[in-house]
């Protein structure tokens, strides 16, 4: 029932529609009949009033009604027009005059009418751009080619803290942290050069004198010339995106900390019990007291040692320190010497005077670590590992540093897996993975100014034995970037 009264009333509506557009077209022809008939000076346009009306109504009213309009205007021009007056003319030169004006008209109908559709879907588009624009959570502005914010949506509202009175006349400067002013001019020079700055994380600062990490694009804005009037930007906050990643990588820290408590705990315990025997001794055998005490000292200042190291992983360094890294994985093979023995793995050292290199020393203990399990859990009873830590260059631009090479002969990575290891939550330890490890080494690298690659093979693709290689390149130069 509602269905059907529905029906009737659209039915209604579009009846009216049409009536109004057919009327429409008709009272315009009217009305170019009667500016002939009232004005003598227009007694000679007759056909250029009709096209008007043709025009109007292919604008306002469609395509049909012109159509209509065409026709109306044909019948006034033979009837009342053209002498002899209300006669159809059936041949001679006025029903070629008329063939003509038909045709002019038709053609001019729908080339108008043609252009009103490609208008109004025009305007649509812009309205509905506009929308997206006014109503997008990114924040969406323009500037002028003198740096000058020219337009403000509701999304930089939302970011940046300035309503659009106070950002739209003001500098683009204003949106800047001090230290990234010179970012902000470069950015206006390569506008105005008709170039586009495509999207990169920086730092923008918020009206509260706050800094907020983002991701920010710009492209040139052009007028119908071609050339260059402004530019337009799109920033997008990853506040929360950073916060995820950051509790992400702390919570793989955390995890990693706990792998090793097993192996710490062995570690801890040996030199514990020796204590405790020392301290023995030295109560049943005083004039030895000082020689046991003494080796009991050592032992607890071994204690201590793991200790330090274990809180490594889990406490930040406040600032970028010289470190060397052939003494860092010295003491990761040290906490996982006790899992390296129980699977009788063979370990190979190789290291060369490297030097030293400025970074966070617990991040580097836990790209080390990671990369250590992953090998030991991939090889079976008896496989072989091999280290290495030496001077070398980058293999993209030839910059100094430091090369660091871990090799196990363990079942490989499959070819399918070996492009998506390094995304956060991909494993290919099924159930004993998190899927982090990789994806924070990754990370720590990048931090650092690094790059990493790997090379493996599994058995039985034509390979008779499987192995991972992971290298690591740390440069000199470059100092260890702090992470928002």
């Amino acid at each position: 029932m509602a269905a059907s009264k529905s029906n009737s009333k659209q039915a209604f509506f579009e009846r009216d529609s049409r009536l109004v557009r057919y009327g429409g077209t008709f009272v315009a022809v009217w009305l170019a009949l009667s500016l002939w008939s009232l004005s003598p000076v227009l007694h000679r346009h007759a056909s250029a009033l009709f096209l008007i009306a043709i025009v109007l109504s292919a604008r306002f009213f469609g395509f049909g009604p012109a159509l209509f309009g065409s026709a109306l205007s044909v019948a006034c021009l033979d009837l009342i027009v053209l002498p002899p007056n209300f006669r159809w003319s059936l041949g001679g030169p006025d029903l070629e005059q008329l063939a003509v004006f038909l045709t002019v008209a038709v053609l001019v109908g729908s080339l108008v009418r043609q252009r009103t559709l490609a208008e109004s879907r025009a305007e649509r588009a812009r309205r509905e751009m506009a929308a997206i624009a006014e109503n997008s959570d990114d924040a969406i502005f323009t500037i002028r080619t003198d740096g000058i914010i020219a337009s403000w949506n509701r999304g930089a509202e939302q970011i940046y803290g300035y309503s659009a009175e106070e950002a739209i006349g003001s500098p683009i400067e204003l949106l800047a942290p001090p230290d990234k002013l010179d970012e902000v001019v470069r950015n206006v020079q390569i506008l105005n050069r008709g170039e586009r700055v495509d999207s990169y994380p920086t730092e923008r600062l918020r009206k509260d004198g706050t800094r907020a990490p983002v991701l920010l694009t710009v492209w040139p804005l052009r007028n119908s010339k071609g050339e260059v009037i402004g530019g337009s930007a799109i920033v997008r906050d990853v506040t929360a995106q950073k916060r995820s990643e950051e509790a992400m990588r702390r919570s793989e820290k955390l995890a990693t900390a706990g792998r090793l408590a097993a192996s710490i705990a062995h570690e801890i315990n040996n030199p514990l019990e020796a204590v405790l025997n020392l301290l023995y001794l030295a109560r049943n055998d005083p004039r030895q007291a000082d020689h046991y005490l003494s080796l009991a000292e050592q032992e607890v200042a071994r204690v201590a040692r793991l200790t330090q190291q274990t809180l490594g992983f889990v406490r930040e360094n406040a600032s970028p320190a010289a470190m060397d890294p052939a003494t860092i994985m010295d003491e990761m093979l040290q906490l996982y010497s006790r899992k390296l023995t129980s699977k009788g793995i063979r370990l190979t050292r190789r290291y060369r005077e490297a030097g030293q290199i400025v970074g966070y020393t617990g991040e580097i203990r836990q790209l080390l670590a990671n990369l250590l399990v992953n090998a030991v859990d991939a090889m079976d009873a008896g496989g072989t590992l091999q280290v290495r830590v030496e001077p070398g260059q980058r293999w993209s631009d030839g910059s100094p540093g430091i090369c660091i090479t871990i090799a196990d002969n363990g079942a490989g990575i499959p070819p399918a897996s070996l492009g998506r290891i390094f995304e956060p939550f991909y494993t290919t330890k099924k159930d004993a993975g998190t899927g982090l490890g990789l994806w924070v080494s990754y990370g720590i690298v990048q931090k650092h100014g690094g790059s990493i690659r790997v090379r493996s093979r599994v058995a039985g693709l034509g390979n008779r034995q499987s192995g991972t290689v992971f290298s690591i390149f740390l440069p000199y130069s470059r100092k260890a970037s702090q992470v928002a």
